[in-house]
């Protein structure tokens, strides 16, 4: 797909203007607009990276926390809760993953309802492989050094906290002790 041409002017700054002419300044319309382009543009980076593996960004996150865990399995309930999404989207998840051979399913021995997701063999050379690729282009974010990556991460984390994500102190975050 071609990519389009750029324009002569930052739209958001335009909507900006225009938004402050009809309704008075609103700085948060901007901001949320901003991040809503950055959250395109940054997935279609990390998407771009990881498709050659037949991964989604949310696939190989999938993977990635499997990779975290002791046994390299969890149960489905733990993916969704870590990972902040809807049980359904675990689900698909991780029957596309299971599909592609990454992920094998059994039975939770200490929950005869439940079901853990146990990363392959195969599963861990894939998110090997692809982890090596999106550091490599930091993730999309080759454009800001390690401070304004740790700022990003500051500046969106009382949303995140107000949002209900967690609790935790201030202090912990990308390139940080945990306490």
């Amino acid at each position: 797909m071609p990519k389009p041409l750029a324009l002569d002017f930052d739209p958001i700054a335009r909507a900006d203007e225009l938004w402050t002419r009809r309704w008075g300044s609103v700085p948060a319309m901007a901001a949320i607009t901003s991040v809503m382009r950055a959250h395109q543009i940054l997935l279609s980076r990390v998407d771009a990276v990881v498709k050659p593996y037949g991964l989604t960004f949310a696939r190989y996150e999938a993977l990635v926390l499997l990779t975290f865990s002791r046994s390299g399995e969890l149960p489905l309930s733990k993916i969704g809760e870590r990972l902040m999404v809807h049980p359904t989207s675990v689900t698909n998840t991780v029957d596309r993953l299971e599909r592609a051979g990454l992920v094998a399913r059994r039975p939770n021995p200490l929950d005869g309802r439940g079901v853990l997701a146990a990363i392959t063999d195969r599963g861990r050379e894939v998110v090997e492989r692809a982890t090596r690729e999106l550091m490599a282009v930091e993730f999309g974010l080759e454009g800001y050094d390690e401070d304004a990556c740790r700022e990003v991460f500051d500046l969106l984390r009382p949303l995140r906290v107000a949002a209900g994500d967690f609790d935790l102190p201030h202090q912990e975050g990308p390139g940080r002790e945990r306490a």
